[in-house]
């Protein structure tokens, strides 16, 4: 998961509730489902340390067969995730995502339905943030002055995405292949971020690359490239903050391999906008987003991502 992510700068944010401590969280939607959005997974706003539950919601439709009057489609994913963030020093910290999946298509008639356990996944993080010496006037730098923060951070990202949830590959006959509660594969994480948190308006971005392994069935996912640019600002009282945001994200996906032959219309990209917000009051962090796609071709424009919807309920540690 956003993957896309929201921060606000603890140093830079003097109207934040003392009961925050404001860092970067960032994790990625990893459904295990190729047409599933990687840079859906938006990470809370508020708190660095915490434990919670997350819905994501997406619709697709897809066109089963080459004519544009051929019969179509509608999927449904339903992803019900425990999601949480742990640190291991004031540089460190690691991110875990444990999904549920439940899928529903609608073909003709007739529903179809999977659900269980989805792919599991855990990001260990290292966080380099940039200092500025306190000026004494508008001109002079006292270098013997405490460091304080710039507002400016990088994150590194190097995770893995485990084969814990069940690839059926009768399914893969699919016009959408990701209709998949898992991979079936071990899949390799690489992601890096850049945020800036002023006093009001705050900007992040985040760019991952999702390495795909095979199966046990010879069948393997297109690797992944996911982005995401999001801005944000920050309204606070004593109690509580309400952050609105609103972004843009994308994934560009590699063909499909299938017994070591590429499959042909099935990779493709897409390019997202959202909006969304965050209340936090007292230990708790509520969130919402929504997102539609501003342009899209998936496995030669015969799968289209119709919307997405997620909300979220987190628990400061």
């Amino acid at each position: 998961m956003v993957l896309s992510s929201i921060t606000v700068n603890a140093n830079t944010c003097p109207l934040c509730p003392e009961n925050f401590r404001t860092e970067t969280f960032l994790d990625c939607d990893l459904c295990g489902c190729s047409t599933s959005s990687g840079s859906f997974g938006f990470g809370t706003l508020s708190n660095a340390n915490f434990v919670g539950v997350r819905y994501i919601y997406q619709s697709f439709e897809s066109r089963n067969g080459i004519f544009e009057n051929s019969p179509k489609s509608e999927e449904t994913f339903n992803t019900y995730q425990i999601w949480a963030q742990v640190p291991i020093n004031n540089k460190f910290f690691i991110t875990a995502n444990v999904p549920y999946q439940d899928l529903t298509r609608r073909f003709q008639g007739r529903n179809e339905n999977l659900n269980g356990l989805g792919d599991i996944s855990a990001i260990g993080w290292y966080k380099l943030e940039f200092f500025k010496r306190r000026k004494l006037d508008a001109s002079d730098v006292n270098y013997n002055s405490p460091k304080e923060s710039s507002g400016h951070s990088l994150q590194f990202g190097l995770g893995i995405k485990l084969p814990t949830g069940k690839f059926e590959e009768a399914l893969t006959d699919n016009v959408n292949p990701g209709f998949q509660v898992g991979t079936g594969s071990v899949d390799g994480i690489f992601s890096l971020g850049y945020n800036y948190g002023g006093d009001r308006i705050g900007v992040n971005t985040l760019m991952s690359y999702y390495l795909k392994g095979e199966n046990k069935n010879e069948y393997q996912f297109g690797n992944q490239l996911s982005y995401s640019v999001n801005v944000y600002t920050v309204f606070s009282t004593d109690k509580m903050n309400i952050m609105p945001f609103a972004g843009l994200s994308g994934d560009v996906y590699d063909s499909i391999i299938q017994y070591g032959e590429t499959l042909a219309d099935t990779d493709g990209d897409i390019l997202n906008a959202s909006i969304g917000s965050e209340l936090a009051i007292e230990k708790f962090i509520f969130g919402v987003s929504y997102t539609l796609p501003v342009n899209q071709n998936l496995f030669g424009d015969n799968v289209e991502s119709i919307q997405r919807f997620s909300v979220y309920v987190n628990f400061a540690l």
